[in-house]
């Protein structure tokens, strides 16, 4: 469906009774509003639908709060979870008053990220492949009062968690995992074998193009992977990822979480972003340098590796972020290249066929924004390619056994949300080109991380009652 039109004709085709609009917000949560199917005439695809702008953070003032949202006829999709026959749509942000996009809208940054990358005569398409992981509980309870701050979470795949007890006379468990000791286990081990089938099943028959699932190392983690599309759509395909996830674990009677550490100890979830450049049909990161990239590939790794620590505010945008960002639980935090290898931040995968040459980024996590994260990495890869940043000599050895000495040589991601706010304070004009970003907002994005990031460490934490409470 491609026009206004198409997608009223298969409303009424498909006896559908409600239109569901989305959006989403500066932190990355899919937000809707739902509208009557006769309010979805062709004037209201062309001229949009008026929602409150402020009651979005990091948005809109009350004096100023009315904004529109503008359906993509291409995104529309029968919602599967709504017992009511609804068509869901993604929607861009305008401003009423100027007619066009909202400054502050990501899925706007995306489309704008896609324009620059035309204009600047680089190439003419970027493909991002995501490979995301997650956590599945059983329970989970937390909570932030001021004299009550707590979490707990509980799996039946957890040794000795009382969550463990199946049915009488069978409390033992001895299928449970070890700690960072589950990756790839069958049944019945993996105790999400069919709740991940369906999750698969189900992004399938909403249009995304679907790959694999398995377990992961940690115990309750997950990996579901999809195929790699244009930046928008797969930005759009991360968010209805998400949306499955959640929903299909709900259905369950179980929570999902993309927190990137949720449990002290084990492997954290990341977002291993897979990229690369195409014009008039041919993939421009296939070559004849090291491990058969393109001069192209390796300045478009120079610019993440120049610009990776302001890019941790957009790909690492959570203070439990840099929980998962520690040497030692195979975490990405070194800003190195190599082929094949995982203790780098930029992997290059072995592929025979040169259509397949790409780089895959191991640093961001999926509490990231898809918008701004992808857009900000097409970003800084293209000022790589334009400004030809060497990105230095390929790091072959396993990072992880490096000595502290030979470590701090190579630079690093950063180690807190702080680090990475400042880091983008400082470095954020390659965002700026063609005005894909603003200043503005920049700004407003950072306010809403400085206001996470204070919450945080203002906070007493159950660890300081453990060390210093008797002190």
């Amino acid at each position: 469906m491609t026009s206004a039109k198409s997608v009223i004709d298969f409303m009424k085709k498909s006896e559908i009774h409600f239109v569901d609009l989305r959006f989403t917000d500066p932190r990355g949560k899919l937000q809707h509003l739902t509208q009557h199917v006769s309010t979805m005439t062709e004037a209201a695809f062309k001229g949009g639908v008026l929602f409150d702008g402020s009651a979005i953070a990091g948005w809109q003032a009350p004096h100023e709060s009315d904004l529109v949202l503008l359906p993509d006829p291409d995104t529309a999709v029968v919602d599967p979870f709504y017992a009511e026959p609804t068509l869901t749509l993604f929607c861009d942000v305008f401003d009423p008053i100027t007619k066009k996009p909202y400054l502050h809208c990501p899925r706007s940054i995306a489309q704008k990220a896609e324009d620059y990358l035309i204009a600047s005569g680089v190439g003419e398409v970027a493909f991002f492949g995501p490979e995301t992981e997650f956590f599945l509980f059983d329970g989970v309870r937390f909570g932030t009062d001021p004299h009550n701050m707590f979490f707990q979470t509980g799996s039946l795949e957890h040794a000795g968690s009382t969550a463990q007890k199946q049915h009488e006379g069978h409390t033992d468990n001895k299928n449970h995992h070890r700690n960072k000791g589950g990756d790839f286990p069958v049944g019945p081990a993996d105790t999400a074998q069919d709740l991940r089938t369906e999750m698969l099943s189900m992004m399938e028959q909403i249009g995304i193009n679907i790959e694999k699932h398995h377990h992961e190392i940690a115990t309750a983690q997950h990996k579901i992977g999809i195929q790699f599309a244009p930046l928008l759509q797969c930005a759009d395909n991360m968010q209805l990822y998400k949306y499955v996830v959640h929903n299909v674990a709900h259905n369950y009677g179980k929570s999902a979480t993309f927190m990137p550490k949720p449990i002290h100890g084990e492997n954290g979830s990341g977002m291993h972003t897979h990229q690369s450049i195409w014009k008039k049909d041919k993939p421009l990161f296939a070559g004849k340098d090291y491990a058969g990239l393109s001069k192209t590939a390796l300045y478009y790794i120079g610019g993440i590796i120049k610009h990776g620590r302001a890019l941790n505010a957009l790909t690492n945008p959570t203070t439990n972020s840099y929980k998962r960002l520690v040497p030692g639980f195979e975490a990405p935090v070194a800003l190195a290249y190599a082929k094949r290898n995982r203790s780098v931040s930029c992997r290059i995968p072995h592929v025979q066929n040169p259509m397949g040459k790409r780089v895959e980024v191991r640093f961001p996590d999926a509490c990231a924004n898809p918008y701004l994260s992808f857009s900000a990495m097409l970003m800084a890869g293209i000022d790589g390619i334009k400004n030809k940043i060497d990105p230095g000599k390929a790091m072959e050895k396993n990072l992880y056994d490096l000595s502290p000495q030979e470590f701090k040589k190579i630079p690093t991601v950063c180690e807190t949300l702080e680090e990475a706010i400042s880091a983008l304070e400082k470095d954020h004009a390659f965002l700026l080109k063609g005005d894909v970003f603003t200043k503005e907002t920049i700004k407003s994005y950072l306010e809403l991380k400085r206001e996470e990031w204070d919450r945080l460490r203002m906070a007493p934490h159950p660890i300081e009652y453990d060390l210093y409470y008797s002190a």
